[in-house]
């Protein structure tokens, strides 16, 4: 390509264009030959980002805030880029920095309230976005009124729930079985003994699978078992033991909307506590199940409301409620029994394993 007029601005021609590649081969090139500097660092990254090629844009975004760490465009760049690449955790420590190096900029407290949005964290979002002048983004009220709507849902945002998990995707079975005596997936398959002796060959689905506690709990009569979970770091962790036939990352109320009768067995160890209202997941479940088909699930109980969060940001059921449901959408109980899944502060958590059928 010639080198006449700006490389920069031809740069960014070619990403308006549509021509990402050819705008990142271009700033390559002057890179290499040492004729670019923090600008043109930040156009590559834009046209990696453009071209989907999203590991490169990180790579380049890396580089960029590696040589200009005090630089805000720099580190923005790179919270962008982790983002864009599923790094929430990361991204948001970036946005943070960016702001400590000008608590002023506007950009980079957008950046992290959206950032904090994304993850599910309301109040963190709505204490950014109140620092923001209203005239300063466009839109920014229907930002922070979709905020709200989000902290109203009886659900816990699917945001929150991914962030959560991966962070603590890395040492997650050590933490849960060691420091909360967490055995949800264990009390499950006593219950299993109970309501389905001499199953075998069962064909399951892990809601909420994690890690995959619940296929190796399950192995011996569910060899063939699917997972879903919220959270890519979990899935690959799930992926590593080598008992999953399908893993997918999804939310379970839209991931069950799709499929038809296709599993014997339903797990939810302790993935319910993140969902208040359960009807959609109950209605989803019946539809997923075989005739005869078995849904076995655990919950944390409280006081006598249907459903109520509790202090730990984790949803309570009441048996009540898990009864009621059940008969509404077509399920019979096999079982209900008091449980402790786990426990916090080395407290035992209250709560119910339930074994239902749905209705041959």
């Amino acid at each position: 390509m010639p080198d006449d007029g700006d490389p920069l601005e031809r740069a960014e021609s070619l990403i308006r264009e549509g021509r990402p590649v050819e705008a990142a081969r271009l700033l390559r090139e002057r890179l290499e030959a040492g004729r670019g500097g923090l600008l043109a660092r930040l156009a590559l990254v834009r046209a990696l980002g453009a071209a989907g090629q999203e590991d490169e844009a990180l790579a380049a975004a890396r580089e960029a805030s590696a040589l200009n760490p005090n630089v805000e465009q720099a580190v923005l760049a790179l919270g962008d880029a982790l983002c864009a690449a599923g790094h929430l955790p990361a991204a948001i420590a970036e946005f943070q920095r960016a702001l400590r190096l000008d608590p002023s900029s506007v950009q980079a407290r957008l950046r992290l309230g959206r950032a904090w949005a994304e993850a599910g964290e309301a109040e963190r979002a709505l204490e950014q976005f109140a620092q923001l002048a209203p005239d300063s983004v466009p839109g920014l009220g229907d930002e922070i009124a979709a905020v709200e709507a989000a902290r109203a849902l009886d659900r816990s945002h699917p945001g929150y729930v991914r962030h959560l998990f991966d962070q603590f995707s890395a040492d997650y079975d050590a933490r849960m079985r060691a420091q909360l005596a967490y055995r949800a997936p264990e009390i499950l398959r006593e219950l299993a003994r109970l309501v389905l002796p001499g199953a075998e060959n069962l064909v399951a689905l892990d809601l909420g699978c994690g890690t995959g506690l619940a296929a190796d709990a399950f192995h011996d009569i569910a060899p063939t078992i699917d997972g879903i979970d919220l959270s890519p770091a979990m899935i690959e962790r799930a992926r590593a033991r080598n008992r999953y036939r399908k893993l997918d990352v999804g939310d379970i109320e839209t991931a069950l909307a799709t499929g038809g009768a296709d599993y014997d067995l339903v797990l939810a160890a302790d993935t319910l506590v993140y969902l208040g209202d359960l009807t959609k997941t109950f209605s989803a479940v019946a539809r997923r199940l075989r005739r005869g088909g078995v849904f076995l699930f655990t919950v944390e109980t409280g006081a006598d409301a249907a459903f109520a969060l509790g202090p730990k940001r984790r949803w309570r059921h009441s048996e009540a409620y898990l009864r009621t449901l059940a008969a509404d959408q077509g399920f019979d109980v096999l079982g209900l029994m008091t449980c402790s899944p786990r426990s916090e502060a080395g407290v035992p958590v209250e709560g119910l394993a339930a074994a239902l059928a749905r209705t041959p």
